[in-house]
């Protein structure tokens, strides 16, 4: 009978020699399940643009449904989704959600419900400047106004505030070019000193806090997602002028019929922020 040294050094010896001759075997690694999750994503119109994980779909509809790739078992795993849309011929809205889920789960998505991260690219057309003579009267500026204009196109109206009597005017437009041309009509006026424009998207702006006046002509779904930002920022008092559009169940203290020089009808609408705005803000 071995001793328990002796069985140890035989086994030794007797793997040294197999190694010779036979390559050791190594058990393979047991490769974790895999599973399939069911995506269903509801848009906002039948021919928005979906993106997940900044790839482009090709399904159309309302309701659409996708299959992810294999999934392990158990693992987590985080999707993005983005929805692109017209709901009109002038505005673009982008609307991104992110979900995490397991590998198995039924992936639900609702795009259709308003966010306060969505985005609205509007495009241009410039007021009529009889028109916009009106917005500035309707908005009583006076000498102790600073305006603001978020999509300030090429800053007609902001420079005309100015030129009437403001003491600041302040531009915002995402466009590249459209911000050279307000800088160029803000040139030509010679109120360089009392105009900023700035790059960027007006939903982003951090501090309203200085306005007295707002104009906007940007559309009913931009004013909507303007109109949570104007409410916590805009002090009491502050006026808000829009050439057409309205802000949803916010109505309007004023609304003026204009016949415009070109014969075509006009609409313009005047809203005050006032206590009861702000403390509806302060709720939400």
């Amino acid at each position: 009978m071995l001793t328990a040294a002796a069985v140890g050094l035989a086994g030794n010896a007797g793997r040294a020699r197999a190694q010779a001759q036979v390559p050791a075997q190594v058990p393979e690694e047991k490769k974790p399940a895999a599973v399939k999750s069911a995506i269903k994503v509801t848009l906002p119109q039948d021919d928005a643009e979906l993106l997940i994980e900044d790839k482009p779909t090709k399904a159309t509809g309302k309701s659409r449904e996708f299959i992810t790739p294999q999934l392990d078992v158990g693992g987590k795993y985080e999707y993005k989704f983005s929805a692109k849309w017209r709901p009109n011929n002038y505005t673009v809205i982008t609307r991104n959600k992110t979900l995490t889920f397991k590998a198995g789960d039924e992936i639900v998505v609702d795009l259709t419900k308003d966010d306060s991260n969505d985005k609205a690219v509007i495009r241009y057309v410039p007021t009529p400047d009889d028109i916009v003579k009106k917005m500035i009267e309707l908005a009583k500026v006076g000498k102790d106004d600073v305006v603001f204009e978020p999509g300030c196109g090429d800053a007609r109206i902001t420079v005309a505030a100015v030129k009437a009597g403001a003491k600041k005017g302040v531009g915002i437009d995402l466009d590249p070019e459209r911000v050279a041309e307000s800088k160029e009509t803000v040139k030509k006026a010679g109120v360089e000193g009392k105009v900023e424009i700035r790059l960027g998207d007006a939903l982003d702006i951090k501090d309203f806090s200085d306005a007295t006046v707002v104009f906007l002509y940007m559309g009913n779904e931009f004013d909507m997602l303007i109109r949570p930002i104007l409410w916590k920022q805009l002090k009491v008092g502050t006026r808000i002028v829009s050439h057409r559009f309205v802000m949803g169940d916010w109505k309007p203290e004023k609304t003026l019929q204009i016949k415009g020089d070109d014969g075509d009808d006009y609409e313009i609408h005047l809203w005050t922020i006032t206590k009861e705005v702000k403390d509806k803000a302060e709720k939400k």
